[in-house]
Formats: structure tokens, sequence, C-alpha cells
């Protein structure tokens, strides 16, 4: 069907769309004015996202997510705070509320949560898209009664905002409560392992000491080169002294050189006497005996020199093991304190990581203490509801303009399906269609302006259209 079929159809049965469009807004009409008026009331909240926390004087990150809006919108239309405005109204203690939940429910299930379930389908929350003001509203037949109702949304939203964010963190203070008392107890008792271990081994500073310690560990050090060098040139000395009188030792003695000079005149004047006297000769035998004398002191002082070179090696061989032995302890020591050093460097960080952790849960806690206190909410009732003076609904000319489409397109529906089910010729396209035959003329009736009747309409001219 075609344009121009579907329009010779409608004006064949244009009685069919106009009955049915007048029906239908007749209808309309009426129900309109018969149903009762319906109120709704509105009120403002602007939640605060971006605002600082009053304690920790951060932006607080959870609230700058983008489901943020969507999140509150969420729990204002939940019904843990439709109950709560069940109970702020005492709705559930009306007699009549109650009477009308047994007609209804026959006495299943809990009043209250009955009341919550009718306050949430009447409840539209409508977030701006621009801003952060949330509308709440509530239709109802009474006035007064939906603007209750709108504000007392609000007002529990803005309750349970505070309990939302105030009850974790009364969990979070009680765990570091526990938390605190077992990190003190851990404070204390590295605290008295340090103690403990600083009076067992007497130690007051142990870098001090073990400074001092260091510096003697050095001076011996260096006085044992210094002894193992004197040594070494007394063993020498000794080893040239030893029954020679080549060595220095000896032979740089006062006695001895004395001894020699004594010794040279007494022989020179023994070699004089030999020419002249004879062997037994008192004389000779005098300085015999003298210069054996003589022989017999020199021998007996570069003895007694090279023993004394001997005991002055012997001696600082004893002063070498003496300061070998004080090195040797004194590495032990210095070793051992190394060791108390790094036990106790152990102990003190142990005790520094135990305070530090407390006092990072003490900050901490104090914090959520403080936060766990707060009463202050991050929504701000900004309009507060009014009963409103003049009904939301039904709204008369929006339902008459739409019933009037409404009728339209279904009185056209039916036209188009009576059209279907008696089929007429109304043009030669439906001519043509229908006996798939050519059309070679119409007749073109031309009315008058008044319509003929009996033999005058018989009579009237007609006129032949050849195709």
């Amino acid at each position: 069907m075609n344009a121009t079929q579907f329009l010779h159809m409608l004006r064949a049965r244009k009685w069919i769309v106009l009955s049915v469009l007048f029906v239908t807004v007749l209808a309309t009409l009426v129900v309109s004015l018969v149903l009762p008026k319906n109120y709704k009331a509105t009120a403002s909240i602007l939640l605060n996202y971006k605002g600082v926390d009053p304690v920790t004087g951060m932006t607080m990150p959870g609230q700058l997510l983008p489901g943020y809006v969507a999140t509150q919108t969420d729990i204002i239309g939940s019904k843990n705070v439709a109950l709560r405005v069940v109970d702020q109204l005492g709705l559930a203690r009306n007699p009549a509320v109650i009477e009308q939940f047994r007609d209804a429910t026959e006495g299943k299930g809990n009043v209250r949560d009955w009341l919550a379930d009718l306050l949430l389908k009447k409840l539209d929350i409508a977030p701006s898209r621009e801003s952060s003001v949330v509308e709440i509203s509530f239709k109802g037949n009474d006035p007064a009664f939906v603007a209750a109702v709108a504000n007392a949304f609000a007002d529990e939203y803005q309750k349970i905002s505070v309990q939302l964010k105030v009850e974790p963190m009364k969990q979070a203070s009680t765990y570091f409560n526990g938390q605190l008392k077992l990190l003190r107890d851990n404070v204390e008792a590295t605290q008295a392992r340090l103690s403990k271990y600083q009076q067992e081994h007497g130690i007051v500073s142990v870098d001090n000491r073990l400074d001092v310690e260091s510096n003697r560990l050095n001076d011996l050090s260096a006085q044992l080169v210094a002894a193992q060098g004197q040594l070494m040139e007394a063993n020498s000395r000794a080893g040239m002294a030893n029954g020679s009188t080549e060595s220095p030792d000896v032979a740089g003695n006062p006695l001895v050189q004395n001894l020699r000079i004594g010794l040279g005149n007494a022989e020179a004047k023994l070699a004089e006497l030999a020419q002249r006297l004879d062997r037994n000769h008192p004389q000779y035998q005098s300085a015999k005996a003298e210069v054996d004398k003589l022989r017999s002191d020199l021998n007996a002082a570069v003895k007694s020199t090279s023993n004394s070179v001997g005991n002055n090696a012997a001696i600082l061989r004893v002063r070498e093991a003496e300061l070998r032995n004080a090195l040797a302890e004194q590495k032990k020591k210095v070793l051992e304190l190394n060791r108390t050093r790094d036990e106790l460097g152990v102990l003190a960080k142990d005790a520094e990581s135990a305070q530090r952790a407390f006092d990072a849960t003490a900050m901490r806690s104090s914090q959520t203490r403080l936060e766990g206190q707060v009463e202050q909410s991050d929504v701000a009732l900004l309009n507060p509801a009014v009963a409103p003076v003049d009904a939301a609904g039904p709204k008369v000319m929006l339902n008459v303009l739409l019933s009037i489409v409404l009728g339209s397109m279904l009185g056209v529906g039916l036209a188009l399906a009576a059209e279907l089910v008696d089929r007429r010729v109304r043009s030669e396209t439906d001519l043509s269609d229908a006996l798939d035959i050519p059309v070679f003329g119409v007749i073109d009736w031309n009315m008058t302006s008044r319509k003929p009747t009996g033999l005058r309409r018989l009579l009237s001219p007609r006129r032949l259209r050849l195709n």
C-alpha cells in the first residue's frame, strides 16, 4: 500500500479514526479528573566531596573517585536509610498504618520493612550532572507528609554518612590500642635487654672505649716494631762480641782500651829486659808477671764486655716477647670489643626499631581516635523540602495531549486493520492491482455544490477521462 492508497483508506474510514480518538481522549480526561491529586516535595543536599579533612588537613582521596556521587545516591535509596526514616517519623506505631499493613500482607512480615519498601517506591533521587547537588523527591497525597518524608531522608542520610565514616575509625582505634600495648611491651623488653647487656659487660660507651683500646693497640704495635729492631741489632752485637776483641762494643770499652795500652807497654818493657837479662833474672820475672797479669785482666774485661752485650740482647729479647704477648692480648681485647659493639648495636637497633614502630602507631592511633570522634558530616542540607501548594499530578493537559497522540495512532491502526479485513477498490491503482489488467478510462464525477437526488442525480453530467 502506497501513500495514495493509505490516504484514500483514511478518508474512507475517518469515522473509525475519529471515534477511537474521541473515546481515548474522553477516557483519559475522565481518568485524570477522577484520580486523586498527587504532590511532590524535594529536598536538595550538597555533597562536599572536595572538602578537606578537619583532622588530617588533607583532601579525602576516597571522595575524589568518579563513582562517589553514584555511591551516595545508592546510600540515600538504601533500605537502611528508609528504616531510619520510618523510625524517625514513628510510622510503625500508627494504628491506622498497622491496620493497613495487616490488610495488605495478612500479618506476614514486619511493618517496618513494609513501610520502608513503600517509601522507597515513591522516592526519587536525582543527582546533578555537573555539580555535587542531589535532589531527594517524594510523592504522595498529603503535602505535609511528603515534605516531612523528604526532609527525613535528607536528615537520616546525613546521620548515616557520619556513622559510615566514624564506625570504621572507632574499630581501627580499638585495633590500634591493642597494637600499642604489644608495641609498648616490645619496647620495654628491648630496652631491658640492652640495659642488661651493658651492665653485664660494664659498657658505658662502646665507641669511646674502643677508641682508647685501638690507640693502645697501635702504640703496642709501634713499640713491638721498635723492640724487634733493637733486638736484631743487639743479637748482631752479641754475636760479634762473643769472645772477640774486634767487636765495636769490646773495642770501644775504656777499660779494655786502657788494659790494652798497659799490656802493650808491659810487653815492650819485657822485650827490652829479655834482651839484657836472663829469664831467671828477678826483673825479667817481675816484668813477665806484670804482662801476664795485664793479659789476664784484658781477657776478663773482654769477657765481661761480651757478657754485657749478650745480657742486653737477652733483655731486649724478653722485652720483645712481652710486647708480642701484650699486643696479642690487646688484639683479643679489641676484637672482643668489636664483637660487643656489634651485639650492642643489634640490641640498640632493635630498641630503636621498636621505639619507631611504637611512635608511628601511637601517632596513627591518636589521629584515628580523633577521626572517630568527629561528628561533622560531609553533607549539607542546601534546600529543605516544603509542603507543595500545587499538585504535581495528574497533569490533565499533558495527559490529553498524550491521549490525542495515542488515540490517533490507535485509530489509524484500527482503520488499517479494518481495511485489510474488508478490502475496497478506491482508486484506479486498486483496480489495476486487484484485476491485474490495464485501466483504459476513469469516470470523473463532477459534483455540484448541492448534492443531486433522484432523477437529477441520474441526469447529472459525467465526464469520461481516457488513459
